[in-house]
């Protein structure tokens, strides 16, 4: 299938009385979502604990 397709078929799905802002945001979602199962699909990931870790130096640093 397609990526035209697919959005189609994602419009078609929602409510008709879905606004440009609803079918919009669906779009965008759909596209996050599969551009981050192809970063894990690539490796590029970090463990629970390399995050855990990134993000308490982020909290204790002085430019935040």
């Amino acid at each position: 299938m397609t990526t035209k397709q697919e959005a189609i078929q994602l419009i078609e799905r929602m409510p008709d009385g879905a606004s440009l802002e609803d079918i919009f945001a669906e779009l965008y979602f759909k596209m996050k979502v599969e551009q981050a199962l192809g970063e894990v699909a690539a490796g590029r990931v970090v463990s629970d604990d390399e995050a855990r870790e990134r993000f308490a130096k982020w909290l204790n640093s002085p430019g935040r």
